[in-house]
């Protein structure tokens, strides 16, 4: 499964989930749901407003895990 490690770039940058949702324009639901793993898809358009406002490539927040059984 595909993980987001956002809160592990919120941290490097020093950033609250508050600003990243101003900055981006997500709302806090959304951006909670991408962080709990919960999502589906992701817009790739979702995806350069994130990399843009942590200064990250889009690996820095993608991780591949495999499916725990």
């Amino acid at each position: 499964m595909i993980v987001f490690n956002i809160d592990i770039m919120l941290a490097r940058r020093k950033m609250t989930l508050t600003e990243l949702s101003e900055k981006v324009g997500i709302t806090m639901a959304n951006l909670s749901i991408l962080k709990t793993g919960k999502a589906r898809a992701v817009r790739v358009d979702t995806l350069n407003k994130l990399c843009a406002a942590l200064q990250c490539q889009p690996g820095d927040l993608l991780e591949f895990r495999e499916d725990e059984e």
